[in-house]
Formats: C-alpha cells, structure tokens, sequence
C-alpha cells in the first residue's frame, strides 16, 4: 500500500507538469458556487479523475475539476467541486486535495458552502463570514497516524479562521453595498438534513448554520500551516421551530442566485490574502 506523503506527491508532480505558474492561494468552491473558477484567466483545467489518487465529485452542482491560473492578480488553484463525507469518502481523501494544494505552494485557502440559516436575523441568499466552528461529523481527518512533513500532531484551532482575513472580508463586502453576516458553522455528515429537534440543539450549543462540508478542510488547512477564510452562502432558513421541507435543487438554485455578490466578494479579498 502506497503511503499518504507518496500519494500526494504522486498528485503534486502530476499537477506541476501540467502548469507553468505555482498557485498562491487555494479556493474550495461549494454547491452552486462553482462559476468563479470561470472567471480565472489563462486557466489550466484539470479532470479529477486524472489526477492520481484524487476522488471524483460525485453530487449535482460541483463539476470536478482543478482550475489553476490568474483570478484579480493572484494565481489560484480553484476546486471547482469539493468531496464529502456522505459520498463515502474517508476523511482522508476528502481533505486529500488540501494538501496537494499546499505542496503545490499555496499560503491561503478559501473555503466556501452552501449552506443553512439557523440565527434568525439571517435570510436565504446572505453571505456569512464564518468565524469558527463545532465539529458534529463525529469523525477528525487528523486520527491515524500523522505526517510530520504536512504539520504537527496535535495542531492548535485557537483561530481556525483568519481573523485578519474575516476583517477584510467584512470591509469589502461593505464598500460592495453586500449585506454580510457572521457567524459559527455546525459540520454535520449528511446526507440527510437534520431533524427540528437537531436544529433546536445545535442553534441552543452556539451555531449560526449548519452544512455537511467544510470543517474537514479546515482542520487539515491548519493542520498544513494554512491561513483560512470561510464564507457560507445561506440557501435556506434551518430554524427547527419553523422548519420546511427541503430539496438540494433549492439549495443551488439560491447558491445560483446569490453568485453574483459572491464573485465580487471574493474577487475584492484575493488581493488582500497574502499570507
């Protein structure tokens, strides 16, 4: 069995030989949210199925390809389509791509999702700023044995997401006129959406929305040494006393419509993401 540090330089290398530029940043794009790897010029776009060891996206809304070039004066390497832990992926291999990422340079990463509303005072289509996390996948990327050459083996989550670059979003997304909020994200597995009595426990623990992505990442990101921004797009209100029926189709139809604000936000804050 090939060990996890061959299997990423194995992606690494493969990766490397396609492109001529080493990417800065990285941006994990979520349901609906894919169309910005679109806006990155003198783009490389890479299949995942042909890059070794990497797994394939498997759900509506994530097309599944590495997008590397120039987006707003940084080179970036985009997911367009992240991997889950409901499509029976290991935790492993959902957050295998962070650190191909991260060997191929990158100093920042961008994590974005679809996801649901649980404070009130939000509204389908906002934007949310996410300020930390509860991890309630009952799972951790890191359990195994671990790779000193990615990062240490008990990494510190003091400030899993960049205050500095939660600031600048927050200032961007002003002088854009975008209504931004903030909050704590709750990690769940899926692929079920959660009961109203869940709901009402995780709003009562702290949480702001909930979604079934995005913590795994962040937890190998720092592990890796990697400064975090993370942005929610609230497709739907998951308040348990008020709760309705829900498709995924919904929720990428409001991730659709709410691309816009997103593209100039994150547009705005890639040339303030230096590391």
């Amino acid at each position: 069995m090939e060990s996890p540090m061959l299997k990423i330089n194995e992606a690494t290398e493969y990766i490397a030989k396609r492109v001529s530029m080493a990417p800065e940043i990285g941006l994990i794009l979520g349901s609906g949210l894919g169309v910005l790897a679109d806006e990155i010029e003198a783009a490389v776009r890479i299949d995942y199925h042909e890059i070794p060891h990497f797994p394939v996206s498997t759900v509506e809304g994530h097309a599944g390809q590495l997008v590397i070039g120039r987006l707003n004066g940084k080179t970036v390497a985009a997911m367009q389509g992240r991997f889950h832990f409901y499509e029976g992926y290991t935790m492993q291999q959902v957050t295998f791509p962070v650190y191909v990422m991260k060997k191929l340079g990158i100093h920042s990463v961008v994590i974005t999702n679809a996801c649901g509303g649980m404070n009130a005072a939000f509204a389908p289509g906002d934007l949310m700023l996410i300020t930390d996390h509860l991890n309630f996948t009952g799972a951790n990327p890191l359990i195994g044995g671990n790779l000193e050459e990615l990062g240490p083996r008990f990494p510190d989550m003091s400030e899993a997401y960049s205050r500095e670059y939660t600031a600048l979003a927050r200032e961007k997304a002003e002088e854009l006129a975008i209504t931004i909020q903030q909050g704590v994200y709750a990690g769940i597995t899926g692929p079920t959406y959660m009961t109203p009595a869940e709901l009402i426990m995780l709003a009562r623990l702290g949480a702001d929305a909930v979604g079934m992505s995005t913590v795994p990442e962040v937890i190998a990101a720092r592990h890796a040494g990697l400064k975090v921004l993370g942005i929610s797009c609230v497709t739907d209100m998951a308040i348990g006393e008020q709760l309705e029926p829900l498709t995924h189709e919904q929720v990428v139809q409001v991730a659709n419509r709410t691309r816009p604000h997103f593209i100039s936000l994150v547009k705005a804050v890639l040339p303030g993401v230096n590391g």
